[in-house]
């Protein structure tokens, strides 16, 4: 993150009064509780594919890809979904991916096999696609100063308490059992939420917030139909080895396609290059990654997002699997880490002014303390004690600083016309770190897992030391950044 930036977010903080309308606060609302939903969607099928496996008759495989369907298609439409949001309104666009997601969460809640289900899980997550860009673009729209800084706090918190209440909500809805309904209201349950959405957003998100000239100036724009086929191309190839590469025993076609997503990636980046330069419209503009902080901004947010998601996976393998608890437990074991993310995401930008540049690899160091303490207490097979949720609380509150300061600080600049580019790519940046965090941290688990809770341990201990490594680059790259500014940029 760049001295500009944070200092723009952290300036907005105490300069500018916060915003009395309640129509900002409203859209908040709804595009949040959307996200969250979205969010929720990813990690609840987790607790519910043993009952799935077993009802459908699902194999390994198809039972993968049930779980991975989602995610790999939410992850290759990102950077559309977020252009249909320049081309056509943030607003009419998240209601058209609202729309989608629910009417495939009650096709998946109805689905009669497990192809089936597959196919619509693919359409849920390019229902998430168009939905969740849209939440950061009408934040940086609809939301300047402290106000700004607050949304994306609030923002920040929905992210981490989404992925710990899906095992939560997931354990709850599995175990109470609905109407002898097993599985299906993991996915039900988004049928009345999204339609109460529909019908708030319909009255509260704009239609069209820009000018004639605007709209028409983006509509010309266009798609980029190359660069999007390349793109999805590059992410398709990196996502599907990724979640699907352990399951099936890392077969050759799983190392052919991640270095063809390379080679994809390298073309992707060059065709965008050549059509900035002969003033065409890409699908990523470069100007866009060369904004003030943007492109820091992102690894570090794929970082903090890998070591989210890799410490939930593991964690809830070991708890399951080697202590043998149930997925409710578990799953309620998760609730420090969330609410201390969604407490230090909401106050950070309260903290004095002269802390506000060590918040990011400060955040990094807490997290490599958490994960670090959490190994130590679990290696030997035992519960951890009272000493486990201490580091619980350090986790969920080191990634809340690496996380949102850097996030406030990296969008701080970005000018409106910029807003769906920007939010694109940190998106999508984000669900590719939770991709490879399960995908890497969870295949270091398996191939060291033994029989036993001290085998459990053990695996998990090694992902832990794994997860603190990954976070101490975390904090080194905001350092330098730090001192390359000559020490005036926010780690």
């Amino acid at each position: 993150m760049t001295a500009t930036s944070e200092t723009t977010a952290s300036r907005s903080v105490t300069s500018k009064a916060p915003a009395t309308d309640k129509a900002p606060a409203r859209l908040l609302a709804v595009v949040l509780t959307a996200q969250f939903m979205a969010m929720l969607d990813i990690f609840i099928v987790n607790v519910a594919a043993p009952t799935i496996r077993t009802e459908l008759g699902a194999s390994g495989a198809g039972l993968q890809l049930v779980v991975a369907g989602y995610t790999i298609s939410y992850a290759v439409l990102l950077v559309a979904g977020a252009r249909l949001g320049g081309v056509f309104g943030h607003g009419r666009a998240h209601l058209a991916g609202l729309a989608v997601f629910t009417a495939a969460s009650l096709a998946c809640g109805l689905a009669a096999d497990s192809g089936q289900l597959i196919a619509f899980r693919v359409i849920q997550g390019a229902g998430a696609a168009v939905m969740i860009p849209q939440v950061l673009s009408l934040i940086q729209q609809h939301f300047t100063g402290a106000a700004r800084v607050r949304a994306i706090g609030a923002y920040s918190a929905v992210l981490a308490t989404g992925a710990a209440a899906g095992q939560v909500v997931g354990g709850v809805l599995v175990s109470v059992d609905l109407f002898g309904a097993g599985w299906r209201p993991v996915f039900l349950v988004n049928v009345p939420i999204g339609l109460v959405l529909l019908v708030l957003g319909a009255r509260v998100l704009p239609g069209e917030p820009r000018t004639g000239e605007a709209r028409r100036a983006a509509r010309a724009r266009g798609f980029d139909p190359v660069g999007l086929v390349l793109l999805a191309g590059a992410v398709t190839l990196l996502t599907v080895p990724l979640v699907l590469g352990q399951e099936l025993g890392w077969p050759d076609w799983t190392w052919a396609c991640l270095l063809a997503c390379a080679v994809v990636l390298a073309g992707f980046v060059a065709y965008e290059t050549r059509l900035a330069a002969r003033g065409g419209a890409p699908l990523i503009a470069p100007r866009v990654l060369r904004l003030p902080g943007i492109a820091v901004a992102a690894v570090r947010i794929l970082l903090v997002m890998a070591a989210n998601a890799g410490f939930l996976f593991t964690l809830t393998l070991h708890l399951q699997g080697g202590l043998g608890y149930s997925a409710l437990h578990a799953g309620l074991m998760c609730a420090p880490t969330a609410v201390a993310f969604g407490a230090a995401g909401l106050t950070w930008r309260r903290w004095p002014a002269r802390l506000q540049r060590y918040l990011v690899p400060g955040g990094f160091a807490v997290l490599a303390a958490g994960v670090t303490v959490t190994g130590l207490v679990l290696r030997g097979g035992g519960d951890g004690s009272v000493v486990l949720y201490a580091g619980f609380v350090l986790i969920g509150g080191g990634m809340a600083l690496a996380f949102s300061p850097n996030l406030a600080g990296a969008l701080a600049d970005v000018r409106p016309q910029d807003a769906a580019d920007a939010s694109g790519v940190l998106v999508t940046v984000t669900q590719l770190g939770q991709v490879i965090g399960v995908a890497a941290v969870g295949t270091l688990f398996l191939n060291r897992l033994a029989p036993g809770p001290q085998g459990s341990g053990h695996a998990l201990w090694v992902c832990e030391l794994a997860l603190a490594a990954v976070a101490c680059a975390g904090a080194v790259a905001g350092l330098v950044r730090r001192r390359r500014r000559a020490g005036t940029a926010v780690g």
